[in-house]
């Protein structure tokens, strides 16, 4: 999203506010890309109408589009616009659970999901709590601070920290969890734990969405990593 000194929230509330745009948007927020059609499919609205729902957030700069010789995929245009989305589902009113499969779908989402590149969700909120109980990490205004001794203990775990604070992204940012009300990690620092993670086979994807399941591995790698338990 381009910075300004005079910006139009009007817009950019109006493009998020449509429920066929913000079923789309919510559905990219696991970081994936996705063609159109199956972007229409989940907003439960026609190709046609997607295409030019799609071509309004693209020129908004809410997302990006790539193209692969005849096919189209759409993405999230970047962390800041999946900032944005989980700080307004924190305090968006809760939806009814209208069916037992949204009931499993609304729980495997509260407990492990992935928000934009990052772990989301019960997961990833006691992850951080962890962090800092740990002395890894110590909260700061807008950001975490990762500590001297953290950093070696997460280099020996497998993550380029010395990398990592060269991009220029940010580093080990404060994300408001909406399930959970309080923050996960995210930046570059959340985004590579949880690619950890996902090479550890620590978790893996629950198919349809963006929720993700803790494996057998994962519960004994936290254990043993971080001495975290988890009774799910």
């Amino acid at each position: 999203m381009t910075n300004s000194s005079n910006p139009n929230l009007v817009e950019v509330a109006a493009l998020i506010g449509d429920a066929s745009r913000a079923n789309m948007l919510l559905s990219l927020l696991g970081g994936k890309a996705l063609p159109a059609s199956e972007l229409a499919r989940l907003a439960h609205i026609s190709p046609q109408t997607a295409s030019s729902h799609l071509a309004k957030m693209v020129s908004a700069g809410l997302l990006v589009l790539e193209t692969y010789g005849r096919h189209r995929y759409y993405r999230l245009a970047g962390e800041d616009v999946a900032h944005a989305l989980e700080s307004l589902n924190a305090i968006a009113p809760v939806k009814p659970v209208r069916s037992l499969r949204e009931s499993d779908q609304t729980r495997a989402l509260r407990f492990a999901r992935t928000c934009y590149d990052h772990v989301a969700g019960e997961l990833g909120v006691a992850l951080c709590d962890r962090f800092v109980e740990l002395e890894i990490l110590s909260p700061a205004e807008r950001d975490f601070e990762l500590s001297a001794l953290g950093a070696d203990r997460l280099e020996q775990f497998g993550i380029p920290v010395t990398t990592l604070r060269q991009e220029r992204r940010h580093f080990s940012r404060k994300c408001l969890d909406w399930s959970e009300r309080r923050h996960h990690l995210a930046g570059s620092l959340g985004a590579a734990m949880t690619n950890r993670f996902f090479e550890l086979h620590w978790i893996e994807r629950i198919p349809g969405g963006r929720a993700v399941r803790l494996t057998p591995a994962g519960r004994h790698g936290l254990r043993d990593e971080f001495g975290m338990e988890f009774a799910h």
